[in-house]
């Protein structure tokens, strides 16, 4: 009795879902097809210094991003969070974030 009631229960769900592709949600454009261009990159721009290099990242012209590399010293980034021109540093693009991890065999 449960395989038949299985079968259906899939039939019918397969049926839904080949049904939906034509109603699409409101707002919802196909993605374009093929690899992304040139055009489609950020803007980056490289400015060497004496003090190191700066390197700029732009989207639609406005500047969000620098990398800034120091010749002596790390690399951090200060980035414009809000939009407003005001950039924070950060001395990595890591969020600090860890999912737990365990050793489960070695040898």
């Amino acid at each position: 009795m449960r395989y038949p009631a299985l079968l259906l229960t899939l039939l019918l769900s397969g049926l839904a879902v080949a049904a939906s592709p034509s109603e699409r949600p409101p707002g919802l454009t196909p993605v374009p097809d093929g690899a992304p261009g040139p055009d489609d990159a950020p803007p980056v721009t490289i400015k060497p210094s004496g003090q190191g290099r700066v390197v700029e990242y732009r989207s639609h012209g406005k500047l969000y991003m620098l990398k800034v590399i120091p010749k002596v010293g790390r690399p951090y980034y200060l980035i414009d969070e809000k939009g407003d021109g005001q950039f924070a540093r950060q001395d990595s693009l890591d969020s600090g974030m860890r999912p737990p991890m365990w050793v489960i065999k070695a040898w």
